[in-house]
């Protein structure tokens, strides 16, 4: 990409830089009001996770779907067989009815687990619930705990927040650098050519937090994993956009004497 300079662009250029500044900016405020969006329901999700990892086993006495203790469900298994769940291939299990909610609904283990060789129609099956969530199934000895749990949400929801929030950081840099630009067409001096952020930086931008969220929600719980979720993203992803971009402009930046040769080239 070669140097411009502000010879070079036609006078309508400075104001088509400050239109991208506008645009890059407003971007940059819709990006960042739309990132708030998954961060609202976060207390709600640590406060389901501390209530999910405290439960205990319920007593003799009946509990509802909303309770806040470990039902184990016991029924006869009407299928068990391999089954799409939108692209992925799952294990699905039915149980007879009358089973009480949540074990009334189709059960997925992993379509390769040990549970989906030893489970036939007709086998025990146990089903362990908390509130209205399927938690896990035992069988013939063998436990196989499900997806998707409460304690796994909060630190999800915080890796799409900053997703959200870097994407909107860098609409405000690309701002920045177009509000630069018209300034330097307006003055006539030259600029470095714009850096670009191509999809593979934006995928890595939106990976890191939701990867650093996902294994934040292994090692640690409730805020805990949030904060690290927060610490683990800007110690990877602040860094290296910083220096992709230290990067970009150091090979794409105009030499420190191309002023100096333009002036000679004219008097000449």
């Amino acid at each position: 990409m070669g140097v411009q300079t502000a010879e070079q662009v036609g006078p309508a250029r400075p104001g088509k830089a400050w239109l991208r500044a506008v645009t890059w900016a407003l971007l940059g405020l819709v990006l960042l009001a739309l990132s708030a969006v998954p961060s609202l329901p976060v207390p709600d999700r640590i406060a389901d996770e501390k209530a999910f990892l405290n439960a205990q086993p319920c007593g003799s006495g009946p509990a509802g779907v909303t309770a806040d203790c470990m039902r184990t469900i016991r029924g006869t298994a009407l299928s068990a067989e391999q089954a799409k769940s939108g692209k992925a291939t799952v294990f699905r299990v039915l149980l007879q009815a009358p089973v009480p909610a949540p074990a009334d609904r189709p059960i997925h283990l992993d379509s390769h687990g040990e549970l989906s060789v030893l489970i036939r129609p007709g086998d025990e099956v146990e089903v362990t619930t908390w509130r209205n969530v399927q938690v896990a199934v035992s069988h013939d000895g063998v436990r196989e705990t499900l997806p998707g749990l409460p304690d796994e949400k909060a630190t999800m929801l915080v890796g799409l927040t900053l997703a959200g929030v870097w994407l909107a950081v860098l609409a405000f840099i690309a701002a920045f650098g177009s509000a630069r630009r018209a300034r330097r067409f307006a003055t006539g001096r030259s600029f470095a050519p714009r850096v670009p952020f191509g999809p593979a930086k934006c995928v890595g931008v939106v990976a890191v937090p939701l990867a650093a969220g996902f294994f934040s929600g292994r090692i640690w719980d409730a805020w805990t994993a949030v904060v690290m979720t927060v610490a683990i993203w800007a110690l990877i992803a602040l860094p290296a956009t910083i220096a992709a971009l230290h990067w970009n402009r150091d090979r794409t930046a105009p030499p420190a004497t191309a002023p100096l040769d333009a002036e000679r080239s004219g008097a000449n």
